[in-house]
């Protein structure tokens, strides 16, 4: 085993290959030992997150270190074959890398049985081995912004479906009508670890239904995210008039979901989000809306107290005669019936946080009411229109006002970020880490809640320049695709990624990154080196 650092709460445990990293999976499973809170198994790692206040990095690595590894992982009895039309964009490229016709790629992709290693980068995607020798297919230079649902994909060693659209790296041969996560069965995810696959020519098939193997039950494809159809309310509730460019449902998140490839999502800006509760006496779980830039209006029915945080953006009240005022940020805010919220665009900072007391009437999936904008996990975007039914309030301590955080970044500005280096930094040359903090870079418009894409005057280059098989990637990580331009991963991050991570933010500067908005410029500052940490573990 070798183990690299990660950050203060994670540290990311290197095998020789997936049999020794799933005999290892198996035997944390089966320890539990104490600190542990996730674990995220990969091709040849497992990415171990731990509270250090239970346990420290050396005493977790000697538990580890004693792990019997002896035995042999046992598969599933379970077959499911899955109908793919191969027209996928990527397919006569594949066929040029791997030296043989297209025709030839179908054939040897359909003529051997996969099996599910593990599961990461998005619910329902399974990391599929085993298959054909011949299969060592780079991923692509620069990953897609959005990749459709359905798309059957190589890279390096490994085959994949994706769930559901979104950004991702590997080359796309075809593409499939089976439904990889389906929140309406009892295992959503159709293809669970060890399960068998093998993937059948629809263009051979008379019928696709006919390619499911009867070992899996069928089922209707449903939404997932079922909307609360409240239209009345006996109590108080907020009307939504505007949206603005984004508002969503978030709280602490979705955590201990990993074993079934669920990141935990939940508000960007974590700070802000308990302050919005505590201003308005709400426990601090509960959930709020996050909305980004400007634009969201929402309207009072009945009386309410209301407290916005987080971006520095003006916010006022309308009352139902017309009249208006500005209020303050980070303080309650009573609402009479009919009166109006809205909040402007931000002068610095990209988020706001809307608490009401009582908290917002939402059902939670998975446990969290967060919305995962990646995952398409959790309650839908705020609609024009919608009625949000407020709950009664639960406790009686309310906060009259907090000190907002100061120095917001905004669009144009310069915001420093601390940077712990690893686990792969020596994967990039010695003059790529320098110039990691050396330069400064500008977040791009391609950049959301999944993460920061950054441009820099000058790429980062690698030490290593052959694929990284994919490994478990923790929010705050700086990955670096084969275009040496950075991603910063953020809440709604894929949880495996198969990009270097050069190093992670460290995490008192988590929330300043979730409020960097588009066209700002971020400088790295390394506060702890690889050859720091390393020693330690």
């Amino acid at each position: 085993m070798r183990f690299l650092p990660v950050h203060r709460q994670a540290i990311l445990v290197e095998l020789a290959d997936l049999q020794q990293t799933l005999l290892l999976l198996g035997a944390l499973q089966a320890k539990s030992i104490p600190g542990v809170q996730e674990l995220v198994p990969a091709a040849r790692t497992i990415l171990v997150q731990f509270a250090p206040h239970l346990i420290t990095a050396a005493e977790l690595v000697k538990a580890i270190a004693g792990c019997d590894l002896s035995g042999s992982v046992q598969r599933s009895d379970v077959l499911v074959q899955i109908p793919v039309r191969y027209e996928g964009e990527d397919l006569a490229e594949v066929a040029q890398i791997l030296g043989i016709t297209a025709e030839e790629v179908v054939r040897r992709h359909t003529g051997c049985e996969w099996s599910v290693a593990f599961t990461g980068f998005a619910p329902g995607f399974a990391y599929l081995s085993g298959g054909d020798a011949i299969f060592n297919v780079p991923r692509r230079s620069t990953p897609r912004t959005k990749v459709p649902a359905g798309a059957v994909a190589l890279a390096g060693t490994f085959s994949a479906v994706y769930p559901q659209a979104s950004p991702g790296g590997w080359q796309i041969i075809g593409v499939t009508d089976t439904a990889m996560w389906d929140l309406a069965r009892d295992l959503p995810a159709l293809l669970q670890p060890g399960y068998r696959v093998q993937f059948v020519d629809a263009a051979t098939q008379k019928s696709a239904s006919d390619a499911m193997s009867d070992e899996i039950p069928d089922s209707k494809v449903s939404e997932l995210h079922p909307e609360q159809a409240a239209t009345t309310v006996k109590g108080s509730a907020l009307r939504v008039r505007a949206t603005g460019l984004l508002t969503l449902f978030q709280d602490l998140g979705r955590h201990g979901q990993a074993g079934q490839g669920v990141s935990a999502s939940g508000a960007m800006d974590q700070a802000a989000f308990k302050t919005a509760n505590r201003l308005v006496g709400n426990a601090s779980q509960v959930p709020v809306l996050e909305t980004v830039g400007g634009g969201l209006s929402l309207q009072s029915v009945g009386d309410n107290v209301v407290a916005v945080t987080g971006a520095d953006a003006p916010i006022s009240i309308t009352t139902a005669e017309g009249q208006r005022w500005q209020v303050p940020r980070y303080a309650a805010i009573a609402l009479a019936d009919g009166d109006v919220l809205s909040i402007g665009q931000p002068t610095a900072g990209a988020r706001c946080y809307v608490a009401v007391r009582g908290g917002y009437e939402v059902a939670p999936v998975l446990g969290s009411a967060s919305t995962d904008t990646l995952a398409h996990v959790g309650p839908p975007a705020l609609r024009s229109g919608q009625l949000l039914v407020v709950q009664p309030a639960q406790q009686t301590v309310v906060a009259d006002t907090a000190l907002p955080v100061q120095n917001l970044p905004a669009a144009g500005g310069e915001v420093v970020l601390d940077v712990e280096l690893g686990p792969r930094t020596d994967w990039f040359t010695a003059e790529a880490v320098a110039l990691l903090a050396g330069q400064r870079w500008q977040v791009t418009p391609q950049s959301n809640r999944v993460g920061l894409r950054l441009a820099g005057e000058q790429a980062l280059t690698r030490a290593i320049s052959s694929e990284l098989p994919s490994e478990g990637t923790p929010l705050g990580a700086i990955q670096v695709p084969a275009s040496g331009q950075p991603v910063l991963f953020l809440a709604d991050h894929p949880l495996t990624g198969g990009y270097p991570v050069i190093g992670c933010v460290a995490l008192h500067h988590l929330d300043l990154a979730g409020q960097i908005p588009v066209g700002a410029w971020i400088r790295f500052n390394p506060v702890r080196s690889f050859e720091e940490l390393t020693p330690t573990l």
